[in-house]
């Protein structure tokens, strides 16, 4: 029988987090699809790209007021009284520079929580906690550069489109009115195994191709999980100030940063760049890597090294789309086990991983397990069902 306990969460944590983000750097979410206001005239979805990406040399900043709404986590996984802006949603406000600098700034009652990002990295702070979260942004390396940054020609759009297209399901562009702008609305549905994703949209200022909207849908869910509203919208130009905004001095900081190498992502010491393999990444490794053929019936594809040079870590997925799933290894370390008495406590189910205990956390979108067991703690994250997640902890342990 599953049982609560109180304990420290901070991959489980930092994982509904890094959802919650994903939302929030995609762009202002809906308000009002059936307002009044004039839509735009149809186009394909390639034109109504182009043409408004044209006109983004006009939008100097964007400000708005913004309602967030978060079903993402059940309300059972909560601890009683938690009223983190983050995790139960809140009112606040919206400052995005020309150059994709942003801030999110949400109210509650018991503290208000920030998202700021430079363009590399967003800072999460929630004053509930009074923590700090760290995420490093994927980062496009640059090969060319176009002429007075010029948008993408109507051409190459249409190509990336095409290539899209042989994994998604992609609605067109459909005129819309979203926030008292004309728009266009995209909805996306994944072709093969799209995990528990059900669909994504995002709508777009017809004019300029300020994102408007941005909502993920569960499978089988008519609501989005999580949705970002604005209330109001104005452009012009945001002052660094409003965009600059750095944890209290006494918060305490999860740098994230440094956990998230990979082959696909450089950035690490040298010694973590590159060292993919199992038998490559079990030579870096002071505790033996679990990283079987196959898990929960899925083939492994990728191992490589991660997390810091004093503390490495492994990172091994299996199976291919978004219903795969990955596992981080790391050796475990006292902060990992210690129960009760923190701020970024969570109380989660308690889970039996063949003779260990287990904290997992099953959101709508995906489901988190963790656990310690011969001195190795592992965690076991993917878009899949709480008794996939479950299995394929047992396995590992």
């Amino acid at each position: 029988m599953n049982r609560l306990r109180t304990m420290p969460t901070r991959r489980l944590l930092a994982l509904a987090i890094g959802l919650v983000v994903l939302i929030a750097g995609a762009g202002i979410a809906q308000a009002a699809l059936t307002s009044n206001h004039q839509k735009p005239p149809a186009k394909p979805l390639a034109n109504a790209i182009h043409d408004a990406l044209a006109g983004s040399h006009s939008v100097t900043g964007v400000t708005a007021n913004v309602h967030f709404t978060n079903h993402l986590i059940p309300s059972g996984a909560l601890p009683q009284g938690t009223t983190s802006p983050l995790m139960s949603g809140a009112d606040g406000r919206l400052w995005v520079t020309n150059d994709g600098r942003f801030r999110i700034e949400l109210q509650s009652d018991s503290g208000d929580a920030q998202i700021v990002s430079d363009g590399k990295v967003v800072t999460i702070y929630d004053a509930t906690s009074n923590t700090a979260y760290k995420i490093a942004l994927p980062q496009e390396p640059k090969t060319t550069t176009r002429a007075d940054d010029a948008p993408p020609t109507l051409a190459a759009i249409q190509s990336t489109l095409t290539k899209l297209a042989g994994e998604w399901n992609l609605s067109g562009a459909q005129p819309t009115s979203t926030g008292g702008q004309p728009s266009y609305t995209l909805k996306v549905t994944p072709k093969g195994d799209g995990g528990l994703l059900g669909a994504a949209e995002v709508a777009w200022d017809a004019a300029n191709g300020t994102p408007l909207r941005a909502a993920v849908y569960a499978q089988g869910d008519s609501s989005p999980v999580l949705e970002l509203t604005a209330t109001s919208i104005s452009f012009g130009s945001v002052s660094d100030s409003d965009v600059a905004i750095a944890p209290p001095a006494g918060a305490k900081v999860d740098d994230l940063v440094s956990q998230s190498t990979s082959p696909a992502s450089p950035g690490g010491t040298d010694d973590h760049t590159k060292v993919t393999g199992v038998r490559a990444v079990q030579a870096k490794l002071p505790f033996t890597l679990s990283a079987p053929d196959t898990l929960a019936g899925l083939p492994r594809k990728q191992v490589w090294l991660a997390g810091e040079q004093d503390h490495p870590s492994a990172v091994v997925t299996y199976g291919t789309g978004l219903g795969g799933i990955a596992v981080v290894e790391s050796a475990a370390s006292a902060d990992q086990t210690t129960s009760g008495g923190h701020h970024d406590e969570m109380s989660l189910p308690s889970i039996n991983i063949n003779g260990a205990t287990g904290q997992e956390l099953s959101t709508a979108l995906g489901t988190g397990v963790t656990f310690e067991k011969g001195g190795v703690a592992f965690t076991v994250v993917g878009s899949i069902p709480a008794a996939a997640a479950e299995t394929a902890a047992r396995q590992l342990g």
